[in-house]
């Protein structure tokens, strides 16, 4: 489902992903490394939010240089930032069932997909409650909720169990395997527990370059993760 072949990223004079091959199909692959390596720039040239410079990028079999390819993309796909922002006075119902209509949703069948989308976070209780009286764990799982309302073929998360307990990791990480046979997903993380938990395969980046890509075995038999990314002297 995401097919890149030398993805040149810059900001202004920096570079911020240089020459990536990448091909991802369906499953959870964990995109990992320091500060400063790529990753958020990353997802978001596969969001569609910005472009490269260089190279060839397929996503769902589309190219997003096409207006009409970029729209059928963004239908698809779901985005969760690191940070992100929310109607405070909405309550959760209101937010899941907004980022559905931001994603063209039939409005027939957007009701039962935000029952099921709160559900699936564990936030059945609190759906008529307002955003802003709940915990900062809580309104981190109304983002998945909203992430996951249109059953997205592709799921891009970047550091999504910042906050949560060790019970909401453990849901998310479930909830993320019973994804992996239909939807590729992302997740960067920092977390090697979010790795270790739901993971099959990790991309390892490092000022702006791909070192590995491989399975969770073969990352292991490399090292493990602190084998491959240089030490700073």
């Amino acid at each position: 489902m995401i097919s890149a072949a030398r993805l040149t990223v810059r900001h202004r004079r920096t570079t911020a992903i240089d020459s990536l091959d990448l091909e991802l199909g369906p499953g959870v692959h964990a995109l990992l490394g320091p500060n400063g390596a790529g990753k958020s720039s990353l997802l978001r040239v596969l969001a569609t939010a910005s472009g490269a410079v260089e190279g060839e990028l397929k996503l769902l079999d589309r190219d997003p240089r096409r207006p009409s390819d970029r729209l059928e993309i963004r239908r698809r796909l779901r985005y969760l930032p690191q940070t992100f922002g929310m109607f405070r006075g909405f309550t959760v119902r209101e937010c899941v069932s907004y980022a559905g209509w931001l994603k063209d949703m039939p409005s027939l069948r957007t009701p039962r997909a935000v029952e099921r989308a709160v559900e699936q976070v564990g936030l059945t209780e609190r759906i008529d409650d307002k955003y802003r009286t709940l915990s900062g764990g809580m309104q981190r799982r109304v983002g998945i909720a909203q992430a996951l309302v249109n059953s997205p073929w592709m799921l891009l998360l970047d550091e999504p169990t910042t906050g949560l307990d060790i019970q909401e990791r453990e849901r998310f990480h479930a909830l993320l395997r019973q994804l992996a046979a239909t939807t590729t997903v992302i997740l960067s993380t920092h977390l090697m527990e979010d790795v270790t938990s739901c993971c099959e395969t990790a991309v390892i980046l490092h000022s702006a370059r791909k070192l590995f890509h491989g399975s969770l075995d073969q990352l292991h038999a490399a090292g493990g993760y602190s084998a491959i990314i240089p030490r700073t002297p």
